[in-house]
Order: C-alpha cells, then structure tokens, then sequence
C-alpha cells in the first residue's frame, strides 16, 4: 500500500456527532450541533467540546459555564442536522428542529428529552486554540433511556445506535468487532 502524503488537517475520524443544549442569562434555551468533542478524563469523568468563538452558543456556554452533551440516534439525523445549520440568534431551535427541552438535574441548561444520552457538565476550564475555543467539563450526571441500557447498566451499542461524523458526513455506528483486552485471552 502506497501513502500519499497530505497537508495537516482534521483528519480524526469518525467522530461523534453531538446536539449541546446551553441556556442564555434569560433562561432561554439553544442548541448547537458539534463533532469536536471528546473524552479528556476517568476522575473525575471529564469531557471536551470545541466551539467556535463566532457561533451563539459559545457566548452561551461561556457564560453560564454550564451545558449539556446530547447523544442523538443515528435515525434522529435531521434533527441534528437542523441544530447544526440554524442560528439560536434567529430564533428558537428546539422548536425548529422538533425538540423538546426537559429539565436537567444539577445544570441550567436542558436535557433533549428525545436524545436517549444526556450528559450534564460544568465548564472547568477554557482554552483558546485558534479557531475554536476548548471548553472541559466535569460531568455531574449522567441520564440515559431504560431501552438503550444493556442489563448491566451499561449502554448498549446495538441499542444506542449513535451517530458519527466523518469528513462533512453523518454516518450510523455499526456493530462491535471486539471488546477491550479480548487479543489477551
């Protein structure tokens, strides 16, 4: 196999494909689709999102230092599509998008009631990266649908079905081809 070499990019793939759910000085809730997120840390449990400082929800977010990870269904694609292409300054996006804000449990800012992951998050730092703003939240609750459970407790993946984004693209997770440490046994 031949490697062709390529300039520098975003080339990480695939990526989830998140909705943020955040909330303005008024109380009045916005969405905001991103693929720039990640996991930072075990303990505590710690996420990244990375927003451009442009977009309405960073100003949000930086805000309250507060804000909510939803994990959308490969199959609620246009809602997060919706989310991702509308400006919360032009109007209201739960609405536009046919969602329904729920109330969160430690955090301001809503849960997505459809979305069946909701990760709820204080903002523990900022870092200014160039384009986009990294802003690292500590997770202090997690909500997740019964149906998307497996019957450990933990999430189950052919349940979940979640959405990726890979190269301006959304795409369905597929199925497990193995399970941590199973090459050891």
């Amino acid at each position: 196999m031949t490697k062709v070499q390529r300039n520098a990019a975003t080339e990480l793939y695939p990526v989830p494909a998140v909705v943020v759910s955040c909330v303005d000085a008024q109380g009045r809730p916005n969405l905001i689709t991103l693929a720039w997120v990640g996991t930072v840390c075990s303990e505590p449990p710690m996420l990244s999102i990375a927003v451009r400082p442009g977009r309405y929800s960073h100003a949000l977010i930086k805000e309250a230092q507060e804000f909510v990870v939803n994990l959308p269904r490969a199959d609620q694609v246009q809602a997060v599509d919706v989310c991702g292409t509308v400006s919360g300054r032009d109007g209201d996006k739960f609405a536009a998008a046919g969602l329904t804000p729920e109330p969160a449990a430690h955090v301001k800012a809503p849960l997505v009631k459809e979305f069946p992951v909701n990760l709820e998050c204080r903002v523990r730092q900022t870092l200014s990266l160039g384009s986009h703003d990294l802003f690292l939240g500590e997770i202090v609750c997690v909500h997740a649908d019964e149906e998307v459970l497996d019957k450990a407790g933990g999430l189950a993946l052919e349940r979940l079905k979640p959405l990726a984004y890979v190269n301006g693209a959304y795409c369905a997770v597929g199925g497990i081809v193995g399970a941590y440490g199973f090459s050891r046994k």
